[in-house]
């Protein structure tokens, strides 16, 4: 939790600024990768949590959850630096959404904290002029 908000802060946001959640609401056993039917259950509850906030810029950190939100399968790696669409029948407009690693991920590959950090800069940029990015 304390690099996230060290991240954060470095783009001038905390955690009252920013909605923060799981895509399971539970930790799997072991910690390990949710799986698909684990997701599922989840999944509504999330994107009707993102329907009713309705935030400026969606970001999913690590694999497992740009993969439920974003429907990409690739990895993190090579999905960072770009942006997506997010969008559900119930939202009034689409929301640009990007993926960049998870706090967890950085803490055990510390040489991907420099691309995490121009994503983060990406981010900033794309929340003070939404054209950007």
């Amino acid at each position: 939790g304390r690099l996230l908000d060290r991240m954060l802060a470095s783009i001038g946001l905390d955690r009252t600024k920013v909605f923060i959640s799981n895509t399971v609401f539970w930790r799997p056993p072991g910690n390990r990768t949710p799986t698909s039917s684990e997701v599922a259950v989840c999944l509504p509850f999330v994107e009707r949590i993102i329907e009713l906030i309705g935030p400026e810029v969606l970001v999913t950190l690590g694999g497992p959850a740009a993969s439920a939100l974003l429907g990409q399968k690739q990895s993190v790696s090579r999905l960072r630096g770009k942006w997506f669409t997010f969008q559900t029948a119930r939202l009034a407009h689409p929301i640009a959404a990007t993926a960049t690693f998870h706090p967890a991920y950085l803490l055990r590959s510390p040489g991907q904290k420099r691309l995490a950090w121009r994503d983060l800069l990406t981010i900033k940029r794309r929340l003070h002029n939404p054209q950007a990015g």
